[in-house]
Order: structure tokens, then sequence, then C-alpha cells
């Protein structure tokens, strides 16, 4: 069953008098519990694939739904509301908050969702425990690896419940044998049916994924599955 559809989608960016096309007509359809990366060359459309897919931006035509809602023309309140139930995000530079604790990090989307502070306390402990952080709860971000960053980022991600986990570059910034250690809690976590769509231009990580698809010049170059 599909979790995402891109019916011909194309994105257009004005700058100044000039259009550039990011995506050209781009279909796919991404089923739930699978495991997809986005690959290719600098200006190939991938990032822009991401921020849409993100709900981050909308589309110049075509369709984009997520499960059955149709969130191609959506306004800033329902992406917002979108992107806090359906996505959780986790990014190359772990975007975590400095002043706050590993625990706070990974309850600030359930604030947002309105969950009480004891269900919140909860439920980070239990996604702390879920990445092996569960010894770490106090400590802020400037005490950890780059690895056990990443970590907390990808429990903040899961904290919410969210149906697709977007990963933007999730190894980037981490050493080799870091980048697999992540990548094996991210395959983890798909073999317990979360959808998983990953950026990366890595083909040693891209390879945890059963379904590659490379870009070029914003369309889909090639699908390559396992």
């Amino acid at each position: 069953m599909s979790i995402v559809r891109f019916n011909d989608l194309y994105k257009i960016y004005e700058m100044g008098s000039q259009q550039v096309s990011a995506l050209n007509g781009v279909s796919l359809s991404i089923d739930r519990g699978s495991f997809w990366a986005i690959m290719g060359p600098s200006g190939s459309g991938k990032s822009t694939m991401m921020n849409i897919l993100g709900c981050l931006d909308r589309p110049t035509a075509g369709q984009y739904m997520l499960e059955d809602k149709n969130v191609s023309d959506m306004n800033d309140d329902s992406l917002s509301e979108i992107r806090l139930r359906y996505i959780g995000f986790i990014f190359q530079s772990f975007n975590l908050i400095p002043q706050l604790t590993v625990q706070r990090n990974i309850e600030l989307p359930l604030y947002y969702l309105g969950w009480d502070t004891e269900q919140s306390s909860a439920r980070a402990k239990q996604m702390a425990d879920k990445v092996g952080l569960g010894d770490r709860l106090d400590h802020r971000p400037s005490e950890l690896s780059g690895g056990q960053m990443q970590r907390v980022a990808i429990a903040r991600a899961l904290a919410g419940d969210p149906h697709i986990i977007l990963a933007d570059e999730p190894t980037g910034n981490l050493d080799s044998t870091t980048g697999i250690q992540i990548m094996d809690v991210l395959s983890d976590l798909n073999k317990e049916g979360k959808t998983i769509i990953m950026v990366t231009h890595e083909s040693n990580i891209a390879a945890f994924a059963r379904n590659r698809l490379h870009m070029k010049d914003g369309r889909v170059e090639k699908i390559e599955e396992d």
C-alpha cells in the first residue's frame, strides 16, 4: 500500500528573470514500510524532492498524496500540522538545541503535540533506550559524540510515532564506522515497520536501502530494487 505518491510533479523556481526547473514531471510511489535512498549529483533535484516530501515546500504543478491526503495545495498551517503528526526529520547537522538536555530535546515535538509532562518524560526515556542512550538523558549535546547526537536526533524523530522518517544525509557528519552504526539503527527501525526515505551521496550508505532512486536533471533516472 502506497504511503507516498507523486503524480507528474514539477517544481520551478523564479531566479530573477529566469526559471529554473528543479523537478520535471516526477511520478513515484513509495510503499508503507519501505526503505528508500534518493541519490544524484548536485542540482539533480534530490534536495527539492526531500523538501516537498517533508512538506517544507510545495510543488509548482502536479499532485503529492501523503496517505489519503492531497498535501500539494495545503496552506502553511495545514502543512505544519502534517509535518508535526506524520513526519520525523533527521538532519546531517543533527539540529539539536544545545541548551537542552537529551531528554528535553527528545521531548520537544511532544510539547507541540500537546502531550503532558509525565507522558512526554516516559516517552523520551523509552526512545532514548531504543537508540542506546538511556544513560545520557541529563547530558547536553556538547557532552556527546557525533554518533550520540545523531542517535538523539533519531529518538526525537521517533518520539511522536510519525508515519515517515525523512533522513537528509544522516551520516554526512560522521566517520565511516559511526555512520554504519547509525545505518544499523535505521535498518532496525525499518524492520519494525517504519517507512524511511533518505538522501545520501554515499553508495555504501544507500546500499542499506532496498530501493534506490537516482535523480538527474530533475527527473527520475532509474530505480534499483533489492
